[in-house]
């Protein structure tokens, strides 16, 4: 790590502790050249996601929208906020897994609708009526049909 007062390459690690929740570690360096000293973060790479939108545009993954859907979704149902929190961070992490660079919109609104369906069956069908776009009422009672044939 380059010293930033005399630009010397070499330095010590004085003390070294987690910082920002966990996410990343806060290291205090002492140049071995003038012995001033400095801090530093290390941090996990993340590449950025892009979504490719159905109409073939593209924009950045926001783990917030997914949030936003699920919570309109979820509106005066028994779900925690909590848990559509912990839905959307896996989901998130799951696409940083996976070293894609580009996902679909579909995959991401599959993979929603799928956690969904087992959190709550009410808020999985209102998820699903937008996303899909269900265009009649018998649309959506082949959704429906479905989901009962699951459950039974």
């Amino acid at each position: 790590m380059r010293c930033p007062f005399c630009g010397f390459m070499e330095s010590k690690v004085v003390d070294s502790r987690p910082a920002d929740e966990g996410t990343s570690i806060r290291r205090r360096r002492e140049c071995l050249s003038c012995a001033r000293r400095f801090t530093t973060y290390e941090t996990v790479e993340s590449f950025p996601i892009v979504v490719i939108k159905k109409d073939g545009s593209r924009q950045s993954f926001d783990r917030d929208k997914i949030l936003r859907g699920m919570l309109t979704a979820c509106e005066k149902r028994p779900v925690a906020l909590i848990d559509l929190e912990h839905i959307a961070g896996e989901i998130e992490q799951s696409l940083q897994n996976s070293m894609e660079r580009e996902v679909s919109s579909q995959a991401i609104g599959e993979e929603v609708m799928r956690r969904l369906r087992d959190v709550d069956q009410v808020a999985y069908v209102r998820f699903a009526s937008v996303y899909r776009q269900f265009k009649d009422i018998d649309t959506f009672m082949e959704e429906l049909n479905k989901l009962l044939a699951e459950h039974q």
